[in-house]
């Protein structure tokens, strides 16, 4: 493994996997261009440093060639943010690309299209009948297995040195993730992205400065059973809160009316509050609660404790005792990460529990705790109000990062330290 900082890119074409799967618009303008942004300074380095870049990505969920899934879209983009010309292979195969790759030169860009054209990169058949038999479905996973090998040699063949900056992606042990990185035994790093994530998770998970406070949120507690089991061992405070909140409420007899509850899900919950009391860690639940009528932004509302929410009536954010209890604890940290909305996020009648906890987290860094930021509500939230710059970390994988929390290796990770 190599390092971005001390290696010499001089003369050398960089291939980088970079998550450039921004949102589009109906023109196919790019709405937000944060994770083009994000991969810039691993870009520049080597620009600046005397060597080339080949770029490989990819945008939305494709199953086949598609013009509205194409990389082109996001060219302006790419250019507008490196400041130079960037060229677009037509394809991320092929002689032409081949070609286009083997004469750059030292200082320019080429943008190969979409990775996920093509089947051999996730690695996952496509177009087999919903009827197939088990030996077909065997026979084309074994064809797929094989020409993976030749997609990712053909990828790898492009240059001398390869960087991971896509930490979105890192998760996925996709052909452009993991398996190209054995072609580059002496010559594979994190890009400053990538390096900046495992950095700032590490710093929560590993080497935290106590008091260490997890915030999580979300609809349902299955999506975060093994964060929760995992951090029980890492902090000292956990908030929980979103829709998830509803079935530790259940579990300990409370009524919550129409409420989201994973009836399933009730002893586990049960568990996972024993546990954190048997290992000291203080757990923060709703006390009271904004409750609707309907699940509807101009719905009837009630603040109501937690455990007695009227029968039709729906839990939809925190309620202000609640928010007053932790923002105490918030305040108290010297580290935080948070992932997920207090409420229905969505609805800005049910937005105002979020929204202090923007307030909150910002506020103790501005005190000198330490935050991450992570999910695509805290992060859409933070963005908002305008409090990005105010927290110490915005992460910027979604899947990636909660993997990360649950304590499992990701792939794209692994194959870089291999």
């Amino acid at each position: 493994m190599q390092d971005i900082h001390t290696y010499n890119f001089e003369g050398k074409r960089a291939l980088v996997r970079v998550d450039f799967n921004v949102p589009l618009d109906g023109n196919f303008h790019v709405t937000d261009n944060t994770r083009i942004r994000a991969a810039i300074p691993t870009l520049k380095k080597v620009l600046e440093t005397g060597g080339s870049l080949i770029l490989m990505s990819h945008l939305g969920r494709p199953k086949k060639a598609e013009a509205q899934f194409s990389l082109r879209h996001i060219l302006p983009q790419v250019e507008e943010q490196l400041g130079v010309p960037v060229l677009f292979a037509p394809d991320c195969m092929g002689e032409e690309t081949a070609k286009m790759a083997r004469s750059l030169k030292s200082g320019q860009v080429l943008l190969l299209e979409n990775l996920r054209f093509y089947a051999e990169e996730e690695g996952k058949p496509r177009g087999l009948p919903d009827n197939a038999s088990d030996p077909e479905k065997k026979a084309a996973k074994a064809a797929l297995k094989e020409s993976q090998k030749q997609f990712t040699a053909t990828l790898a063949s492009y240059a001398d040195c390869y960087i991971n900056d896509a930490f979105g992606t890192a998760h996925r042990a996709h052909a452009s993730t993991t398996l190209v990185a054995e072609y580059f035994p002496h010559d594979k790093m994190f890009g400053f992205l990538l390096q900046n994530e495992i950095n700032a998770l590490d710093k929560v998970l590993s080497s935290p400065v106590r008091p260490v406070t997890a915030i999580l949120g979300g609809a349902k507690v299955s999506s975060k059973i093994a964060i929760l089991e995992n951090l029980l061992d890492k902090v000292d405070n956990l908030i929980v809160g979103g829709g998830m909140v509803f079935t530790f409420i259940k579990a300990r007899g409370g009524h919550i009316g129409k409420s989201l509850c994973e009836d399933d899900l009730l002893d586990t919950a049960l568990d996972i509050l024993k546990k954190a009391e048997e290992k000291g860690v203080r757990v923060y639940l709703f006390t009271d609660v904004l409750a609707a009528d309907a699940f509807d932004n101009n719905a009837r509302t009630v603040i109501c404790p937690v455990d007695n929410i009227p029968t039709a009536w729906t839990g939809m954010d925190a309620g202000p005792e609640t928010l007053k209890a932790w923002e105490q604890v918030i305040l108290h940290s010297k580290t935080l990460l948070w992932n997920g909305p207090a409420g229905v996020f969505e609805m800005p009648a049910f937005a105002s529990g979020t929204l202090h906890l923007v307030t909150c987290v910002a506020q103790a860094t501005q005190n000198g705790a330490f935050s991450l930021v992570g999910g695509g509500d805290s992060v859409a939230a933070i963005t908002q109000m305008g409090y990005a710059d105010k927290v110490s970390y915005v992460s910027t994988g979604g899947g990636a990062m909660l993997e990360y929390l649950e304590g499992k290796e990701l792939p794209g990770i692994a194959a870089i330290r291999q």
